[in-house]
């Protein structure tokens, strides 16, 4: 599956340029790391930012961080933890 905008990630803090993210769903981790998962936030989110993801109906846990997020290319995003 990929990102939908009616299950949102949701703005924790801002420190500086960057936003902390928090986001949970039923997807895998390895699923929502995949390039291009984020791309329908692509307004939202920007390079550096971080996203503390909740995965798997709360199984799995991990924190990614945003390494691309241009209207020319998907969101991609890398584990961090």
């Amino acid at each position: 599956m990929a990102y939908a905008t009616d299950n949102p990630i949701k703005k924790v803090a801002q420190m500086g340029g960057n936003s902390l993210w928090f986001y949970t769903d039923g997807d895998a981790t390895s699923s929502i790391v995949a390039s291009g998962y984020f791309s329908s936030a692509v307004n939202e989110v920007k390079q550096g930012d971080m996203i503390l993801v909740s995965a798997d109906s709360g199984a799995e846990a991990d924190l990614l961080v945003v390494s691309s997020a241009t209207g020319a290319t998907p969101v991609t995003t890398a584990k961090l933890a």
